[in-house]
């Protein structure tokens, strides 16, 4: 159990994301139904939009039952292997009480949903529950100083969260079922003064927070919190101007009751495909120590910028007998050779970071910036595939089969193939897992896209799981971990896969906008993805590590 303490680290982020999203759904349900829905439900056209949004409620909180019940297990299971306690001394951590608590308000509310008619009242003391319970999980309370009015703040600030983007689904169901009417105008007027309330509360809180816990200007890009919070301030960035166009659509339908709300409905659906990667980006921050905390590990803005300085690209590769591991592997094999076997150089998982050379670094780049080739080419023949310049650029997704074989090759040198290090061995190393599953994304991505392409998939459903998935590899940027001691080198590797992570949700909310808007409106979108796949290669291309 041991040896797969890298695994669990990045399992929780995943889980606590997870965990955000199921919160914020169940939270910002109950809003919704008690300030948005019920001071008009007299005006409903049926009575299904409240029963669909109980049942939303509900899922949404059995969803965070069993997310958390598997969380806590997966934490206790990481106490108990990484120290020897007992798993009574286990549960007795604070974590695990708060965990507990959250469980037990959520099932609560996932009982009270199943009756007739919610009791708003009644929910809303389990829902302030999970806040406070959520809360208690945050850096907040293991600050020395200002501990409880942080914990007030960041209790906003999971409020505004949830109030506006947990309850965009519910806005969705009940415009679905309201479309046409007076009713649905209404609703959507009422959640957008609702919205524009916990937008407010997020930010002011959010503000708030970034300056105790960051500190300063450099340490906004010195520092992987600071790194972390720009990037979800520039992911909040888009969601405001989503939420904007909604705003004025909503205003303009007030006065012009014909006007339809399909667009709003669409733009709303980016907004919780974002939402869900700033939760994402939310549960990494809380693995992260706050940059105030570590004055000793802050890259300077010469060390950023160097590494931002573009260079010619790499496109030779040192041999694999030079990388680290291999080079010490041989000498662990040669002062052994008299007595025996040989100590392993590397074991996966142990929580212990690798050792690096000059050689890991060039490999990694060379790795980077062939990808960066591959990617730009898809890119631009995707631009000439919108462009109508020829059928044969409708092959573009294949370039993605290529990108995959490589990667599986080449993204671990420590393990199979090229390494002697088993595969599902490997599968211990959170690093090459989370580089294993990106590859299955893209070939799942690039099957998809090449068949929808070329006609042999003619649902709209399966065009859909392009952006999914590239939604999907933008969140699993945002949640990367590197096997590096050193925060400051973490971060100066972070500075270079963030950009990254915001332009792959950029090329698949803007594809995901152009197929589900008429075609009318959503032809602008079909440029911006094409666009930031090319981009997305030119920073490959300019990837460096030293």
């Amino acid at each position: 159990m041991e040896l797969l303490i890298d695994v669990f680290g990045w399992a929780d982020v995943i889980l606590r994301g997870l965990a955000l999203v199921a919160q914020s759904l169940t939270v910002g349900g109950i809003i919704f139904v008690a300030l948005a829905y019920r001071p008009i439900a007299h005006d409903a056209p049926n009575g299904t939009i409240e029963r669909r949004c109980a049942r939303l409620i509900q899922w949404s909180a059995l969803s965070l039952c069993a997310i958390e019940a598997f969380r806590l297990t997966v934490v206790m299971a990481a106490l108990i292997g990484g120290t020897g306690i007992d798993l009574a001394t286990a549960l007795g951590a604070g974590v695990a009480h708060a965990t507990m608590v959250e469980i037990a308000a959520a099932l609560l509310i996932a009982i009270a949903t199943g009756y007739a008619r919610i009791d708003i009242a009644w929910l809303a003391i389990p829902a302030a529950a999970i806040l406070v319970a959520s809360t208690m999980m945050s850096h907040s309370v293991a600050r020395l100083d200002n501990q409880v009015s942080l914990a007030i703040i960041f209790f906003c600030h999971q409020l505004g969260a949830a109030a506006w983007i947990g309850g965009i689904p519910y806005l969705i169901a009940a415009l679905a079922r309201a479309e046409g009417s007076a009713f649905a105008i209404a609703i959507a007027a009422r959640f957008s003064a609702l919205a524009m309330a916990a937008v407010a509360l997020l930010v002011a809180a959010g503000l708030t927070l970034a300056y105790e816990y960051v500190g300063s200007w450099w340490n906004l890009y010195g520092t992987s919190y600071g790194a972390m919070v720009t990037t979800k301030a520039a992911m909040l960035g888009s969601l405001l101007c989503l939420g904007a166009a909604n705003f004025f659509l909503v205003r303009r339908a007030r006065l012009a009751p014909a006007t339809p709300l399909i667009r709003l409905r669409r733009l709303a659906e980016a907004e919780i495909g974002i939402g869900v990667a700033v939760f994402l980006c939310a549960a990494s921050l809380t693995s992260t120590p706050p940059a105030v905390d570590i004055p000793g590990d802050v890259a300077s803005w010469d060390e950023v910028a160097l590494r931002l300085t573009p260079q010619w690209p790499r496109f030779t590769s040192p041999s694999h007998s030079e990388t680290s591991i291999q080079v010490l592997q041989a000498k662990l094999d040669r002062e052994a050779a008299s007595r025996g076997t040989a100590a392993r150089a590397f074991i996966p998982g142990a929580g212990i970071p690798p050792p690096s050379n000059a050689s890991d670094i060039a490999w990694s780049e060379f790795n980077h910036h062939w990808s960066g080739v591959f990617v730009l080419l898809i890119g631009l023949l995707a631009i000439t595939d919108r462009a109508g310049a020829g059928r044969w650029a409708r092959h573009w997704p294949l370039g993605f089969l290529l990108l995959a074989a490589f990667l599986f090759v080449r993204s671990d040198p420590k393990y199979w193939p090229l390494g002697s290090i088993p595969f599902w061995e490997g599968m211990r190393d959170a690093e090459a897992l989370q580089h294993r599953a990106a590859v299955f994304v893209v070939v799942v991505l690039a099957g998809f896209e090449w068949a929808v392409r070329t006609g042999r998939l003619k649902s709209p459903r399966a065009a859909l799981m392009f952006p999914l998935l590239c939604s999907v590899g933008g969140a699993m940027l945002l949640t990367h971990s590197h096997s590096i001691a050193s925060l400051k080198d973490e971060l100066l590797v972070e500075v270079t896969h963030l950009p990254l992570a915001l332009l792959s949700l950029a090329a698949g909310w803007s594809r995901w906008l152009e197929l589900r808007l008429p075609a009318d409106q959503g032809r602008a979108y079909g440029w911006v993805w094409p666009i930031a796949l090319a981009l997305i290669g030119v920073l490959l291309l300019l990837y460096r590590e030293v």
